[in-house]
């Protein structure tokens, strides 16, 4: 584990101190170091995978068939491919960062005070960082509206989009929590818990190659399961963040209507799963592998 325990105290004030505050520092950097590869990992993954995003998120708020999607991109043209590009970039790296920092410095912190097993206690890890990312909702909210062509004509870009939802209050910004905090929690409970067994069934890597291509599978494939059986999930968030102003509907309420409208066919619910599928294999593959690859260096 990289979190060292801080030594014992001494009846030499003086003499014990230096190695404590060394020890503190050492636990310090190995913490921030996870949150910084998390970060880059964001970084590099958003600037390759944000045309692909888009395209989903017409088919999830919409319900279009791929091709369609990608015909209204092109109506809308060239300039507006990236618009929108600033808050998951802002979000997603902050969102990674908290994920991977905040898994080591809750395991640590639980395994150093709990006593129970360490399976139940890195689950709980990992779900504590998963709903404290939900703090950064308003960055997911904003990234909605300005892919929303219906909206194009309300605002051009990030501030402008915050500045709106302003006049509606602070609740306006987190509408869509429930099915974040719905998704956050269990899926990064998965994720750092069946990583390490994927990996191990892989083939053994001999050399840095081989393990970012083994970090690559590892990630890609748990991404993609994981998007897959939380789609439906992303599907009412997204209807749900879609909206200024009115009435805050709950979950079940909107999934009910969204589940109508698709003709109570559970396909059409699914609708655009399969490109969230590649996308994500895609996707989590080059977090999980960058983020691997930064932690070996540093």
């Amino acid at each position: 584990m990289l979190h060292g325990k801080p030594g014992d105290a001494g009846p030499g004030g003086s003499a014990v101190a230096a190695p404590e505050e060394s020890a503190s520092r050492d636990t310090a950097a190995a913490s921030g170091k996870h949150y910084l590869c998390g970060y880059c990992a964001a970084f590099t993954n958003i600037a390759v995978t944000f045309p692909i995003q888009k395209v989903l998120f017409r088919q999830q708020l919409y319900g279009l068939r791929t091709q369609d999607a990608v015909r209204q991109l092109r109506r809308d043209g060239l300039r507006t491919l990236y618009r929108g590009i600033l808050p998951p970039l802002m979000q997603k790296t902050t969102t990674l960062a908290l994920m991977f920092g905040l898994y080591e410095d809750f395991s640590a912190l639980l395994l150093s005070h709990a006593r129970a097993p360490e399976l139940l206690t890195r689950s709980a890890a990992a779900a504590l960082a998963g709903t404290t990312e939900a703090v950064l909702t308003p960055f997911e909210r904003v990234q909605t509206l300005l892919q929303d062509y219906k909206h194009h004509d309300k605002f051009t870009n990030t501030y402008q989009a915050f500045k709106v939802l302003k006049a509606y209050g602070m609740r306006e910004y987190y509408r869509g929590l429930v099915p974040i905090l719905l998704r956050n929690g269990p899926s990064n409970v998965l994720f750092f818990g069946l990583r390490g067994p994927i990996k191990q069934c892989l083939p053994e890597a001999t050399s840095y190659s081989a393990h970012m291509v083994n970090d690559f599978i590892c990630g890609g494939l748990l991404g993609a399961v994981l998007g897959f059986l939380f789609f439906p999930v992303n599907v009412v968030k997204t209807r749900m963040q879609a909206q200024i102003g009115g009435e805050f509907q709950s979950f079940s309420k909107v999934l009910v209507k969204i589940w109508l409208e698709r003709d109570r066919k559970l396909m059409h619910l699914f609708r655009g799963a399969h490109l969230n599928y590649h996308r994500s294999v895609l996707s989590w593959g080059i977090i999980n592998a960058t983020y691997e690859f930064l932690l070996k260096l540093l």
